[in-house]
């Protein structure tokens, strides 16, 4: 009878091991769809942060080309206002 229990429980055990086997895969398969996920999700975060500067950068060209419109038509005006001032002399 001993050897009837005792191969029980070394067949119990052996399936107790394959169960334990069995969700320790998944587990680990279920870590690396998460850091996939995650690597996704820090590179769309990454696109997202270029994009951003990419944008800040061109709006900060097209405001120094304003500025200095602005500042070229300032000048134009500042001349034609001395000019006009040395007329009425």
């Amino acid at each position: 009878m001993n050897n009837k229990n005792d191969l029980q429980n070394d067949s119990s055990s052996e399936s107790t091991d394959l169960l334990v086997a069995k969700l320790a895969l998944f587990g680990a398969t279920l870590t690396t769809i998460g850091d996939g996920i995650a690597a996704l999700a820090a590179g769309i975060a990454l696109k997202g942060l270029e994009n951003t500067n990419n944008q800040k950068s061109c709006e900060q060209s097209n405001q120094s080309a304003q500025i200095e419109q602005m500042q070229k038509q300032i000048n134009e005006l500042t001349r034609k206002l001395d000019k006009i001032e040395r007329s009425k002399r």
